[in-house]
């Protein structure tokens, strides 16, 4: 079975999310993958959907901390950047 692009971006999206999280320490990482699971019933690929609910629960967090976390994401993510919906999530997370 051969991935689809969408689900390639999906991926990729993921796992950039989850190395920046796992940089901060494992800690971090449960606590934004709790709250998107308590708050949305989601988990981080849901994510490249909805950039909005990870934003919010960086916000909510870590206040103006989470800009340096989406910045992180960000730079992982900047090769891929100006593809279609890469480029969406970057966008929504601000």
């Amino acid at each position: 079975m051969d991935a689809t692009d969408s689900q390639i971006k999906k991926a990729l999206v993921a796992f950039a999310i989850e190395k920046t999280l796992l940089g901060l320490g494992e800690p971090v990482y449960h606590k934004v993958t709790k709250t998107l699971k308590d708050d949305y019933d989601c988990y981080l690929p849901d994510c490249y959907e909805h950039p909005e609910y990870l934003k919010r629960i960086l916000a909510d967090l870590y206040g103006n901390a989470h800009l340096t976390i989406i910045n992180s994401i960000k730079t992982d993510l900047a090769e891929f950047s100006t593809q279609g919906p890469v480029q969406k999530f970057v966008l929504a997370l601000g």
